[in-house]
This record gives structure tokens, sequence and C-alpha cells, in this order.
């Protein structure tokens, strides 16, 4: 039997699709649902479910973040996106990150039995496959993940930002986020943290009113000492001989 999770803040709609379906006749149980995104994320992760029913705009998660999340830490989850936003543009990135069917609410029957048809279908030619490969969504999912990491690293550099942080804000794990890097970019989280600080530092170092310690503190390291280590290393010469340069 293949795992069902529901995720809607609207309590009649997870318990209108649990009651209403026939989900045995697709070979499918209700394994759990949620009445947020925050809660769904939680299940999905401990039940790790081969099919999802969610409203993708809820009050406390929201947007193609949770998407791409879902389908790059869970690349073999069927994904069905229900939510009562007519958003053409919106439905073509969720379909390009992963989404096999976006439905309108109130969704028919009909459609809702069409789409249980297609991810179960699609679920067992994958069975029978066998190929755990990395398909191209999963792809796809995994570099808007990493988009989105450097974007908010970008933004936040100036704070004593760590991997966790990052990967909350995305919505994956640590580890996952962590590699996803590793493969997008080709080097670590932290060579990519310091790359953009010392950037940052390399443009600050042009106004000579400011002080080496005052610039290290504010793209974000937490003592001049390792500040200067990580900038000789990623230049070639020390904070005041790449000043003397300028």
């Amino acid at each position: 039997m293949y795992k069902v999770v529901i995720v809607d803040d609207e309590p009649i709609i997870a318990e209108g699709l649990t009651k209403m379906v026939d989900w045995a006749s697709f070979g499918c149980e209700v394994a759990g649902t949620a009445g947020s995104g925050t809660e769904g994320l939680k299940i999905i992760n401990e039940l790790k479910p081969d099919i999802l029913f969610s409203d993708i705009r809820m009050g406390d998660l929201s947007g193609l973040g949770m998407i791409a999340a879902l389908k790059s830490e869970h690349k073999n989850m069927e994904i069905t996106i229900l939510t009562g936003y007519r958003d053409f543009d919106y439905a073509r990135e969720a379909v390009t990150l992963g989404v096999r069917r976006f439905l309108l609410k109130p969704s028919k029957m009909q459609e809702i039995n069409e789409a249980i048809e297609v991810m179960t279908a699609a679920l067992r030619e994958r069975d029978k496959s066998e190929d755990s490969s990395e398909s191209e969504q999963t792809a796809v999912a995994g570099n808007f993940i990493v988009k989105s990491a450097l974007n908010y690293m970008e933004q936040h550099y100036a704070e004593k930002l760590q991997l966790s942080d990052v990967a909350e804000h995305v919505f994956v794990s640590p580890w996952h986020l962590s590699k996803l890097i590793n493969s997008v970019c080709g080097v670590s989280f932290s060579e990519v943290m310091n790359g953009i600080r010392i950037r940052h530092a390399r443009e600050l170092l042009k106004e000579p009113g400011l002080r080496v310690g005052d610039i290290s503190e504010q793209v974000g390291f937490q003592d001049v000492a390792h500040f200067s280590r990580v900038f000789k290393k990623m230049t070639g010469m020390s904070p005041n001989d790449y000043r003397k340069t300028l």
C-alpha cells in the first residue's frame, strides 16, 4: 500500500479527502494528515509518504521553496497541489519543480481520482524500473534550493549565520543542504559563506576610515584574527596589504 499524507489548513478539505476517496481501490492508505505547513513538514519527514496532497499557500508556510524542498529531499514522492489561487505562472513553476498535478479548489472528485491514478501509475513504473538515480525535477528542485540558500546568505552574511539557519529557511535538513551546495557549487557551505563575506570585506577596505577590526565585524566574523586568516587564504595577502593595493 502506498502511504498518503494530506496537508491543508482547512479541516473540511483534509477530512473530506480522507473519507470520500476510496484509497484502498488505488492501493493507498492515508497515513497522516496535518493542518499547517510546519506540522506537515514534520509528518512528511517522519512518515516519508509516497503521495502528498497539500495546499501550498497556508498561513505559516508557503511558496515554491517548500515544493522544491520536498521534491529534492523526497525525490520519489508524488505531489498534487490543492489551491484556491488561479496563478498560471505559479502552477507552471510548480510542475517544473516536480508537482504532478495542480488542482484548483473546490476540486471535483473526478479530478482528484485522476490525480491519484496518475501518481500511483508513476510510482508503479518507478518500482518496476528500480531507478533511484536523480531525475531532471529533482535536479531542478536542488538548483532552486541552492539559489534560494545563496540569496539568503547574501542578505544575511553579516549575521552569525550557520548551516542550520540557512537550511531552516529553505525547508531542508542541514545535511541535505550541505550535500546540495557541494554538488552545485563544488565547495562547502563554509567556503561559500567565507567567499561572500570576503567579497564584501574587499569593498569595505576601500573606505580608509574603517578599521580592519570594524570590517571584520561588519561582514560577520567573530574575531579579527580569524578574518585575517581567511582573507589571506582567499586573496593571498592580509587585509592591510590588500588595502595598500587599492
